[in-house]
């Protein structure tokens, strides 16, 4: 279990809904690098690093696909580039479509994280009493993302040894992946089934049936609470006030640098990169330990 990953999980439901709020609902270019890397950083901290770079590779080519597409159906701003097919492309369109690659890449990033941090026994803690329904299509979905992947990999060494992919040629290996993808849906509409029945022989969903929790409220979790809820004051504060306002048409905008815009960054900065912050600390506290005993 990660550092982040033992605090409660309203404490982490919430701190991830403030993220991709502010990631989604916020155009400044500073902001947005901030959850990128912020959103990389964590992910880092959860993950190898032969699968971060593989990430950043895919991830990296779908940031060039988005920054080409906008400025191709985009032609607004005023600093025409070239034209193409009698349309302008402008630098304006350009620069646009780069943040908005920026902002779709940190959603993803933050949203596997969480995918990794939010486990289905803290999904159903939090929605199992309010929305069970949907609370235990949640935690199923949340736990089928891994076993899809896994059960997909036995399924196609299954294959494999029953002389699948003999041919090696790219009509045998479509059909081949039609007949995995075809086992794989039937298996997990028979998992998803059996998953139900079981939850609901145990009472699932009843208003009668008690629950156990191991999560509880500690003194690491309000601080926490007051960490979120001061973020929230400031940020809200600075973007009243205009600071984190920034236009991409009919020109750029100017990134300000004023004492109190640079102190904005700065804790946006710290709050993004919070949870990988506290996971290197408790890496670096157990490496010493270790070498302790």
């Amino acid at each position: 279990m990660s550092r982040f990953e033992s605090f409660h999980p309203l404490v982490i439901f919430l701190y991830y809904v403030i993220v991709l709020f502010v990631t989604m609902f916020t155009n400044h270019p500073i902001v947005l690098l901030c959850a990128l890397t912020g959103g990389i950083a964590f992910s880092g901290t959860l993950s190898t690093g032969r699968q971060l770079l593989s990430d950043i590779g895919f991830y990296l080519l779908l940031f060039i696909l988005l920054s080409l597409a906008n400025p191709l159906f985009t032609h607004n701003g005023e600093t025409v580039l070239f034209f193409m097919n009698d349309n302008p492309v402008t630098k304006e369109a350009f620069v646009y479509g780069e943040f908005i690659a920026i902002m779709i890449i940190a959603v993803i990033f933050w949203s596997k994280c969480l995918n990794q941090v939010m486990t289905t026994d803290k999904v159903l803690f939090l929605f199992g009493r309010v929305v069970p329904k949907l609370s235990l299509i949640l935690a199923m979905a949340l736990r089928f993302i891994p076993l899809f992947k896994r059960q997909a990999i036995i399924i196609n060494n299954s294959q494999k040894t029953m002389g699948l992919y003999a041919a090696d040629n790219m009509p045998d290996k479509v059909k081949g992946t039609v007949r995995v993808f075809d086992s794989l849906i039937g298996w997990s509409i028979e998992n998803s089934l059996e998953t139900a029945e079981a939850m609901k022989a145990r009472g699932y969903g009843l208003p009668e049936r008690s629950t156990f929790s191991i999560f509880s409220m500690r003194r690491s979790d309000l601080m926490m609470f007051g960490l979120m809820a001061s973020f929230l004051l400031l940020f809200f504060t600075g973007k009243h006030a205009g600071l984190l306002i920034f236009q991409y048409y009919p020109t750029l905008g100017q990134i300000y640098y004023s004492g109190w815009s640079v102190g904005l960054y700065a804790l946006t900065a710290l709050f993004m990169f919070f949870p990988s912050i506290i996971e290197i600390m408790e890496k670096i506290k157990w490496k010493y330990l270790e070498s302790k005993i």
